[in-house]
């Protein structure tokens, strides 16, 4: 499948179209913002990371020709500080919501390239909203962390947090999911960055998904925030690659599993990520809207540094 380009240019310099989407969001300055970028596949790495700082979103995603094909897109995504990320979570699930609403791409089945995996999707429509399932990658279990080490870096007592609560999980982006004792621990926590950074990394994590388990029976199973100091990012709104780990966490051998997961509370940016666990399938669902767009006039093969 090839995108159409437009071809607009201003002063000779090709116009490249962009938008900014509200990803777990039903409406607009809700959710996770994400920028999302077309016809760049000409400029290189350097650039990318320039854009990205330039739209100074938490990620900008460039949809670009695939490698492989048998695969409708490739996407990489990049954060503010210039670090790729490749978790299938908003910065994807985002993108492939602007693309089916614009008409790039057709309502169905579809494949995406995300770093060196490729994924299956499925863009349906429920009424007059375009919804994405996206499978991520199977689940994998790393260290588990010792509460008593990540207290202090979270701003918290060690009594506030579940004891053993600390396991990486990665269904395609390692984090550490930290369990709290309830949701009021959640949003008493003030992390130092540096301090969380170096826990991360003795963990071998890239996030921290700090949660509380509700009730059973609950509209959402767990309340969360995400911090991600690793690629510079001091808190996330709503993080479908940290959200998937720990539906599948939750959700254990239970069998197959419907997880609402609320975030961004915090932020002022309420969000409810829902995520479908089957065994070790573990596939993210949402939607987005659309609250800006526009083109972007970057000239090809310079260096902008």
């Amino acid at each position: 499948m090839c995108l159409i380009r437009h071809g607009r240019t201003m002063w000779g310099v090709p116009a490249l179209p962009f938008a900014l989407v509200d990803v777990f969001a039903t409406t607009p300055l809700a959710g996770n913002p994400l920028a999302v970028v077309l016809d760049a596949d000409a400029l290189p790495d350097a650039t990318l990371q320039q854009i990205a700082r330039e739209l100074n979103q938490s990620e900008t995603t460039f949809v670009l020709p695939p490698r492989d094909p048998s695969v409708t897109l490739r996407l990489r995504s990049f954060t503010a500080d210039g670090s790729e990320v490749t978790g299938a979570g908003h910065n994807a699930l985002g993108a492939w919501w602007w693309l089916a609403e614009t008409g790039r791409v057709e309502v169905g089945g579809l494949r995406q390239e995300l770093g060196d995996a490729v994924l299956d999707l499925e863009i349906s429509r429920a009424g007059e909203r375009l919804e994405v399932a996206m499978r991520q990658a199977a689940p994998t279990v790393g260290a588990a962390a010792p509460v008593a080490a990540l207290a202090a870096p979270l701003g918290l007592a060690v009594d506030q947090l579940r004891d053993g609560g600390a396991q990486v999980v990665s269904t395609g982006a390692a984090h550490l999911l930290v369990e709290a004792r309830d949701e009021q621990a959640v949003d008493a926590a003030r992390p130092d960055a540096p301090a969380l950074a170096a826990a991360l990394a003795d963990a071998g994590a890239q996030g921290c998904y700090l949660f509380a388990r509700r009730a059973p029976g609950a509209d959402a199973a767990a309340y969360a925030r995400f911090f991600n100091p690793t690629v510079g990012l001091w808190e996330d709104p709503a993080t479908g690659s940290a959200a998937g780990p720990l539906a599948w966490w939750i959700a254990g051998s239970a069998g197959p599993a419907r997880i609402g997961i609320d975030q961004g509370h915090a932020l002022g940016r309420p969000s409810r990520i829902a995520v479908a666990v089957d065994g070790d399938a573990v596939t993210l669902r949402g939607s987005a809207v659309l609250t800006g767009d526009g083109n972007l006039h970057i000239p090809e093969h310079e260096d902008h540094a």
